[in-house]
């Protein structure tokens, strides 16, 4: 009998997870079985992934820079990352915008719905978190950002998971390798090759528990939706975002198919787990480990070009999170303030949510926070902030799995293109977690 596919293991996970939320929401005391008893598995799940996101980028962008054996081509890579993440952020904010306007899903909504909505989630914990953390980054100088790429301890870098700190230290060591001699280099080389092979075993053997954690994850946030009232009413803005990133999917495709010339359901199929992991934890740093498996032993891209691409990708590429940040901004301002949606300041949102997307958080919700810095930039109104974030607030949850797709997806698509423009792809040679098992049980 031929072995279940993973993809096909974590969907059935996910699928199961969601009738028992359902079923868990309808029974007294089902909330709190679920919170106390299933939901820590998925929280145990997301733990040892980001365990071994640092190590893993530590280790393999060490290697493959000092593989690369020329400083030039370090730039050649890093100039092409830049640059086709950028015109994809591009691409996802000019979609997101075209749809909200040409859709307006906050235009015909009731004075009734905005009333309650405010009254259920204006003052929400959540919501004031979302206007902390803004108001703390809009706080911060002007080159912050740039500052908090170069670490003062790398150990308190390594510890608190600073990914471009970490990225930062990796290409240092991995160029100061190259500047040294191949004799001297050659014992840190080989350490950090069979850290990375390490790792990556780590990888296989936690994944085989990903289809109970999806399980326990899908039923963690299905009991969260306790009015689904408000959440129909919001299913115009809602289906906006997704079918604007299912666009995004559909142009990812488009460029695998023309660019890398592979067959994009091929591309798909290697990658979902990778997706769906992403579906279930909202996080594309928790997702950085499998995501990196799928590209390089499933698609055959390189280590050298994974190593860079994908963690860079995971801190500065949000194309999910900028094509909804432009479609909740403007969501807002049809509904609460008609008189900001003029063409000036679309071309500022645009602006802003690219910028902003280079400095926002690869964990769940960061684009909230982030939204509101793009709506400041536009002179949105102070006082309506939190009325505006409380629109959107209740599907922000299920909205941010689905961007988080997306962002996993236009990393895993990006790394591909690189690799191919580096003559980088090769044929794939997936890997077993039992691969040596024979010789040691």
């Amino acid at each position: 009998m031929k072995k279940l596919a993973l993809h096909w293991k974590i969907i059935i996970g996910m699928v199961l997870g969601v009738i028992f939320g359902f079923l868990m929401n309808s029974i007294d005391g089902g909330k709190g079985f679920v919170s106390d008893w299933i939901a820590p598995f998925g929280t145990i799940f997301i733990n040892l992934l980001k365990l071994i996101a640092v190590p893993l980028i530590l280790a393999s962008l060490i290697k493959g820079i000092s593989d690369l054996k020329d400083i030039s081509k370090i730039k050649s890579m890093g100039l092409r990352t830049i640059i086709i993440y950028v015109c994809t952020t591009l691409v996802a904010i000019v979609i997101g915008l075209s749809i909200v306007n040409l859709v307006k899903p906050g235009a015909g909504m009731s004075q009734d719905t905005i009333e309650k909505i405010k009254m259920r989630y204006e003052n929400d914990a959540g919501v004031a978190d979302k206007l902390a953390k803004a108001n703390a980054q809009n706080d911060a100088g002007p080159l912050q950002a740039l500052v908090d790429i170069f670490p003062s301890n790398v150990f308190t870098a390594l510890g608190e998971a600073q990914m471009l700190q970490v990225i930062f230290f990796a290409l240092f060591v991995g160029i100061c390798l190259l500047l040294i001699s191949e004799k001297d280099a050659k014992p840190l080389v080989k350490f950090f090759n069979s850290l990375n092979e390490v790792v990556m075993k780590m990888v296989d053997l936690i994944m085989l528990f990903a289809p109970y954690a999806v399980f326990a994850l899908m039923a963690n946030v299905i009991i969260a939706f306790d009015d689904t009232e408000i959440l129909l009413k919001l299913v115009n803005y809602a289906l906006c975002v997704i079918v604007g990133l299912a666009i995004m999917i559909g142009f990812y495709m488009l460029l695998i198919s023309l660019y890398v010339k592979k067959s994009p359901f091929w591309f798909l199929k290697e990658i979902s787990p990778a997706q769906l992991l992403a579906f279930s934890t909202s996080s594309s740093a928790a997702t950085l480990p499998v995501t990196m498996e799928r590209v390089e032993e499933h698609i055959g891209v390189d280590k050298e070009v994974s190593g860079f691409v994908l963690p860079v990708g995971a801190t500065v590429n949000m194309d999910g999170t900028s094509l909804y940040q432009g479609i909740a901004a403007v969501f807002i301002m049809q509904v609460i303030w008609p008189e900001g949606l003029t063409f000036t300041n679309q071309l500022v949102i645009i602006a802003t949510a690219l910028l902003a997307s280079i400095g926002s958080a690869a964990v769940p919700s960061a684009g909230m926070v982030m939204l509101v810095i793009v709506l400041e930039s536009i002179g949105f109104p102070a006082e309506l902030l939190p009325i505006g974030l409380a629109l959107i607030f209740a599907v922000d949850r299920p909205l941010d799995m689905c961007r988080t797709v997306v962002n996993v997806t236009g990393d895993a698509t990006v790394s591909t293109m690189v690799a191919k423009s580096l003559d980088k792809l090769h044929d794939p040679k997936p890997k077993n977690w039992d691969d040596n098992y024979d010789k040691v049980k």
